[in-house]
């Protein structure tokens, strides 16, 4: 197979993921809410599917999505090094400081890439029957299965 057709394929099915990772995030932020905001819309014991998966079920699709993205990208990026380079030099020139700044621009993506799996989490006490923070404030009338914001 030709390098162009193979980019070609490269570019569609990178496009096509990227088009399922923001679908199934979209799906996950505002069709199959928290188990709490299910609560406040649906009322108890509702759990919320599509297609036979929950939002966690589908959040496991989303993320290996992702790393099928990640493999893609670095394949695109392959496919393209020399055009990279070609840009980079006659963008950036050769001066020290242009290098340097283009150095520094690479260190801050690799933090914003491995940063998270130096984080450690907030730990804080939730009892049982103690509200998440962000509704603590609101009140709310139960009318039927669905609760109402006032």
């Amino acid at each position: 197979m030709k390098k162009l057709s193979l980019n070609f394929i490269v570019d569609v099915l990178s496009f096509l993921c990227f088009s399922f990772i923001i679908g199934t995030g979209f799906l996950i932020k505002y069709v199959l809410i928290t188990g709490q905001e299910t609560w406040l819309k649906y009322g108890e014991n509702v759990r919320l599917e599509y297609l036979g998966m929950d939002r966690h079920e589908w959040g496991h699709f989303h993320l290996i999505a992702g790393f099928v993205m990640i493999g893609l990208m670095m394949l695109h990026i392959i496919y393209h090094w020399q055009l990279i380079k070609s840009m980079f030099k006659k963008v950036m020139g050769l001066s020290f400081l242009k290098g340097l700044s283009a150095i520094a621009f690479m260190l801050f993506c690799l933090i914003l890439i491995f940063g998270p799996f130096f984080i450690k989490p907030d730990l804080t006490n939730n009892r049982k029957g103690e509200r998440h923070h962000k509704f603590e404030n609101k009140k709310f009338e139960r009318k039927g299965r669905a609760a109402h914001y006032n």
